[in-house]
C-alpha cells in the first residue's frame, strides 16, 4: 500500500510511519516543522520529508490512503488536494481500527494512568514473550517503537485517548476503537478546550463503555465514584471487572506488594500506581496472563518514560520529573512521592503548560492539588497564556486557586532557576511536574543538584 501522512512529525504519527514501512508499506509525509525526537527518528528511517511545508502535488490518486494528523488544519493544503481527488482520508485511529478490525482489540482508557497502565501490560507480555500489536503514548524499556503492527499477532493494545481524532472528525479517539477488552482507569476533567463542561466531558466515557462489542470485557477502578456510576449505569450487555487499590506497605523507601505467595518489592510506588497494577493484572489474566505471571513480570517494572523517572539520586536526595499537569495528577503524584519519603523535604514544582491549566475558569480545579509537598513552587509563562490566546492569569488568581498561603510562583524562567539551585537539597526530595521545560530548563543540570 502507499500512504501519505499529512502532519507527519508528531510522536504518534512518525510512530506509525515508522510501524507501517516495516510492515512493507511505502510511506511519505509532510509537515511544515518536526522537532527531535522525531527528525532524527524519521530520517533513520529514510522518512523525513526533503523540505518543510505542504505540497499539494504530493496527493495523487496512486495513492491507496491519507492519514491526516491533529497538527494539521483544516485547510491544509494537501488535505483540501485529497479531499479533491478522492483519496481516502483517514484519521489517526481510524487507520488503526483498519489494521486491527480481525484481531481481539484490548483499549486501555481514563483520564489518567492509562499510558502506564498500557506500559505495565506491554512490559508482562514481552517478559512472558508473548507477541502483541500495540500502541502507546511513551516510549518503553525493550520496545523499538511505540507502534507495532503484523498481520499474525492475534491482540493488538491500545491506548484510547479521548481527544480528537483529526481536523476533520470531532470524535474523540477512543470511540472509534470498538474494544472487545477495556479499561477505565478514573474520570477527571481535561481537555476543556474540546468538552467544556464536566458533564460533557464524562458522557464521552458512556460512549466508550457502549463501543465495547457485545459480550466484552470492561475492566474499571471501583475507586473513582464518578467513573463507578457510569459502568454500574451501562445497560450494554458487557461483563464488568472492577478492581481497587491493592494492599502494600512501605519499607526503607521501597514499596512491597502483599500477595498470596509473599510481600513483592517493587520498582514503582504511588497509591495510583498500585492502582494501575491492579488494573493491568485483570487485563493480563484476561490475555492469558495468570496472577504469578504477572507478579513475576510487574516486579521489574521501572515505570513509562517522563512518569514518575528518577533523573537523579544519592544517600539523601532524589530528583524526580513527572507529565503530570492536570489536577488529579498532579495531587496523586505529590502524594506518591510524600509517602515514598515521609521522612525527607517534598519540594514540589509544577508548570502550569498546557491550554486547561492555564485557563482562568479551569484553574479552581487545583484547589489542594500540592497540599502533600512540604515547599510548593507554581511556574508559569505569561508568554504562553498569550500564545494560546487566553485571558491573562495573574499571581493572585493561582495563589487562591492553590489554597496555599505559602506558595511560591514565578513567570521568569530565570528567576526559577536561580531559586532551584540555590536550595540546599539534604534530606530532600525534588519533584518536577510538567509536560512542558519550564521556559528552557536543562533537566541534565538539574541532575547535577546531586
Amino acid at each position: 500500500m502507499k500512504i501519505h501522512f499529512i502532519a507527519i512529525g508528531g510522536s504518534a504519527m512518525h510512530n506509525l510511519a515508522i510501524a507501517l514501512q516495516q510492515k512493507g508499506y511505502q510511506i511519505t509525509g509532510s509537515d511544515d516543522t518536526i522537532h527531535d525526537p522525531s527528525k532524527t527518528r524519521l530520517a533513520n528511517k529514510g522518512l523525513l520529508p526533503n523540505e518543510f511545508g505542504w505540497f499539494p502535488e504530493k496527493i495523487t490518486t496512486d495513492l491507496d490512503a491519507v492519514i491526516l494528523g491533529m497538527h494539521a488544519k483544516k485547510d491544509n493544503p494537501e488535505l483540501l488536494k485529497a479531499q479533491e481527488l478522492g483519496v481516502k482520508i483517514y484519521s489517526y485511529p481510524e487507520f488503526l481500527y483498519e489494521q486491527s478490525k480481525d484481531k481481539t482489540r484490548v483499549v486501555i482508557g481514563g483520564s489518567h494512568g492509562k499510558t502506564t497502565i498500557t506500559s505495565m501490560v506491554l512490559h508482562v507480555l514481552n517478559y512472558h514473550d508473548k507477541e502483541v500489536d500495540y500502541m502507546v503514548g511513551a516510549q518503553l524499556d525493550g520496545f523499538d517503537t511505540m507502534v507495532h503492527l503484523t498481520e499474525e499477532n492475534e491482540f493488538i493494545v491500545l491506548e484510547g485517548d479521548e481527544y480528537l481524532s483529526s481536523p476533520i472528525d470531532m470524535r474523540p479517539k477512543f470511540h472509534l476503537y470498538k474494544p472487545n477488552i477495556a479499561l477505565l482507569s478514573g474520570i477527571a476533567w481535561d481537555h476543556i478546550n474540546v468538552f467544556p463542561t464536566f458533564e460533557n466531558y464524562v458522557e464521552q466515557f458512556s460512549i466508550f463503555t457502549d463501543s465495547l462489542t457485545n459480550g466484552g470485557i470492561m475492566v474499571y477502578n471501583e475507586e473513582d465514584a464518578i467513573l463507578k456510576e457510569v459502568i454500574e449505569n451501562s445497560n450494554h450487555p458487557i461483563k464488568k471487572y472492577p478492581y481497587k487499590t491493592p494492599d502494600y506497605f512501605i519499607d526503607n523507601g521501597i514499596t512491597y506488594l502483599e500477595t498470596e505467595e509473599g510481600d513483592l518489592p517493587l520498582e514503582i510506588f504511588g497509591e495510583h500506581n498500585l492502582q494501575n497494577l491492579a488494573g493491568a493484572k485483570w487485563i493480563c489474566q484476561h490475555m492469558g496472563i495468570d496472577e504469578d505471571e504477572f507478579y513475576e513480570a510487574i516486579a521489574s517494572f521501572k515505570g513509562a518514560s517522563k512518569r514518575l523517572e528518577k533523573i537523579a539520586e544519592n544517600s539523601s536526595t532524589v530528583v524526580f520529573k513527572d507529565f503530570a499537569h492536570s489536577p488529579s495528577k498532579v495531587a496523586a503524584t505529590t502524594a506518591a512521592v510524600k509517602d515514598q519519603y515521609s521522612n525527607r523535604t517534598l519540594l514540589a514544582c509544577l508548570e502550569l503548560h498546557t491550554y486547561s491549566s492555564l485557563n482562568a475558569e479551569f484553574l479552581s480545579e487545583y484547589k489542594g492539588a500540592l497540599d502533600k509537598a512540604d515547599k510548593a513552587v507554581v511556574f508559569y509563562s505569561p508568554h504562553a497564556v498569550k500564545i494560546k490566546q487566553l485571558e491573562e492569569v495573574s499571581e493572585e488568581q493561582i495563589a487562591k486557586a492553590f489554597e496555599r498561603d505559602d506558595l511560591i510562583i514565578y513567570t521568569n524562567p530565570e528567576e526559577f532557576k536561580e531559586f532551584l539551585f540555590s536550595k540546599n537539597l539534604e534530606n530532600a526530595a525534588l519533584l518536577l511536574m510538567s509536560s512542558g521545560n519550564y521556559g528552557g530548563l536543562d533537566f541534565d543540570e538539574v541532575k547535577g543538584l546531586v
